[in-house]
């Protein structure tokens, strides 16, 4: 009977793990609620951002309409750079679904921090290896399972406004300043190396 007993507790732990993988796998995007409200605003406005330079003001809070209680169901507050549709042309490991474990079109984590219910602000430095591309920036609300409850983003539902476009820093040019750095130093040694030459042929011809 204790055995009966235990394989039946097992087999019911394995249904709800079993259950509560399908419930994440399946969570859609249309199913969020949409109650933070969020904006991304480069410091330089109409400019192409360069990667490790430019500078990205991020502001999110929740909506005052807002149905769901965020302050009894959000955890944490994670914020993600996303592609515009501009951006995944052509690109299907950029490609947007409906279904959250599959969609692909927010790779870039910039910050996940516990929730915290005044207005927050963020001054994003764009980092380095951000490809180059069209962006715009979604917010999410985390409950305490881990799971997106409700988001928000910076751009409109089509994903086509208030965007800002980033150009990457290209190998190519980090080889050429190495390059340039590089033929400076050996400039200047090349220039020190025939000064001193230049200064003991000198002394030599005054002691002759």
């Amino acid at each position: 009977m204790a055995i009966h007993t235990f394989f039946f507790v097992l087999l019911l732990i394995f249904s709800l793990i079993q259950s509560s993988s399908r419930a994440a796998k399946g969570r859609l995007f249309t199913d969020l609620e949409n109650s933070l409200e969020v904006t991304a605003k480069p410091v330089k406005d109409g400019v192409v951002l360069e990667g490790g330079k430019d500078v990205v003001k991020i502001t999110w809070k929740l909506k005052s309409l807002a149905k769901v209680d965020a302050h009894a169901t959000f955890k944490r507050i994670t914020v993600k750079l996303c592609y515009a549709p501009i951006s995944q042309v052509d690109r299907p490991w950029r490609k947007t679904h409906n279904e959250i474990s599959k969609d692909k079109s927010c790779p870039y984590e910039i910050v996940s921090k516990p929730y915290d219910m005044t207005p927050q602000s963020l001054d994003w430095i764009i980092e380095p290896d951000i490809p180059s591309g069209t962006y715009f920036v979604s917010v999410y609300g985390i409950d305490g399972n881990g799971h997106k409850v409700a988001y928000g983003q910076s751009s409109d539902d089509r994903r086509t406004t208030n965007l800002f476009t980033v150009q990457a820093i290209s190998g190519c040019h980090v080889l050429l300043d190495i390059a340039s750095i590089c033929f400076s130093v050996f400039s200047i040694v090349f220039l020190l190396v025939v000064f001193v030459k230049e200064k003991r042929k000198a002394k030599l011809e005054q002691r002759r």
